[in-house]
């Protein structure tokens, strides 16, 4: 015998005169609690909210697109990298994005150029000719980056994790200040105030050949704290991709007949090799010479001793973006709207002595 189901919530089968009726409002109240619920008294809200639960109500979407305009869809231009040695720090800020997306009610939908492309800017235009976001997220901009000015100039909303200017191009003025950046300068000068503050005296900051505004900012963040520190410093530079450079040129730092006590570098990757180069000059990290780092990568917390470096507050800057590019979406916020967040110093055993 077929039995008819025990009598319980319809999930996802209810409609919203339903849910009205159930709660003994109208279907614009309805509407209001779940698009606008601060025009709702908070009885009422209760009450509606508690019928769209015991019914199993779910709003309807694609309804909703056709009536707002909004697909609900963020654009997430997609860094390059390796996937059998991913960057950790973008990783990272994919998860916080998606994360805050899902928080708005929105997607996150992934792309990039094709294999071998060099110019962002076609894939921007299929999807924009496509429909298929409200906006755009970029990260890695540079001065004058050419994908910022071309989301500007096709009027479609956008926000970069990275700070930018105006693209000095006509028509375009401060369309990329819609962003949302850590305070590198201010996290590397917190670095060096910490090692000053245990004793160290003589620091090496320790860079790359890279040139990319974040890692200047940096290096820039260094130059100033020893400058007001009074700290006696030098800089060494060595390039990103060769380990083995990098342990040459550390070691021929820690050579020097006034040895550095602690050496700043620009990244955990740079952080690593200088491990190598310590012991290898039979030295160890933390005791004879302090070593930090920035980004704090995974690799910080299981190396020994662990590495002190800078943590970026991802799941702020994710959540600030969507934010930001919600509003924008919505026409409640302006393209200069930009925001630096402070990064966080996280001490471990790498920066111990001297005292």
């Amino acid at each position: 015998m077929i039995r008819d189901p025990e009598p319980g919530p319809r999930r996802g089968k209810a409609t919203i005169e339903e849910v009205a009726r159930a709660a003994g409002v109208s279907r614009q109240t309805v509407s209001n609690a779940l698009n606008a619920p601060q025009r709702v008294r908070d009885a009422t809200l209760a009450r509606v909210m508690d019928a769209i639960e015991e019914l199993g109500y779910r709003p309807d979407s694609s309804a909703r697109s056709l009536r707002t305009g909004e697909r609900r869809v963020i654009g997430y231009l997609t860094p390059a990298d390796d996937p059998f040695d991913p960057n950790p720090l973008m990783g990272g800020f994919l998860e916080a994005l998606v994360d805050a997306a899902g928080a708005e009610g929105f997607r996150v939908l992934l792309f990039r150029p094709a294999p071998g492309a060099r110019d962002a800017r076609a894939v921007l235009d299929e999807v924009i000719a496509a429909r298929q976001v409200d906006g755009f997220v970029l990260s890695d901009v540079l001065e004058g980056d050419a994908r910022v000015a071309h989301v500007a100039r096709a009027g479609v909303p956008l926000v970069t994790f990275g700070r930018v200017g105006g693209q000095g191009e006509a028509g375009v003025g401060d369309s990329g200040d819609a962003w949302v950046d850590v305070d590198n300068a201010a996290a590397v000068t917190g670095i060096v105030e910490h090692l000053a503050g245990v004793g160290h005296r003589r620091m090496v900051y320790l860079g790359s050949e890279t040139g990319l505004p974040w890692m200047r900012e940096r290096r820039e963040g260094f130059r100033r704290a020893v400058a007001a520190l009074g700290v006696e410093a030098r800089e060494a530079v060595a390039p990103l991709d060769d380990p083995g450079a990098v342990v040459g040129v550390v070691r021929g730092v820690l050579a020097a007949t006034a040895r550095p006590t602690a050496i700043v570098a620009e990244s955990d990757s740079l952080a690593v090799a200088a491990y190598e180069a310590v012991r290898s000059s039979g030295l160890t990290v933390g005791v004879h010479v302090a070593v930090t780092g920035f980004g704090d990568a995974p690799v910080a917390r299981v190396l020994h001793p662990g590495l002190t470096s800078v943590r970026l507050p991802l799941r702020a800057i994710g959540g600030e973006i969507v934010r930001r590019l919600v509003a924008q979406v919505r026409g409640g916020l302006g393209a200069a709207q930009g925001l630096s967040l402070e990064a966080e110093v996280v001490v471990r055993e790498s920066s111990g002595p001297p005292r």
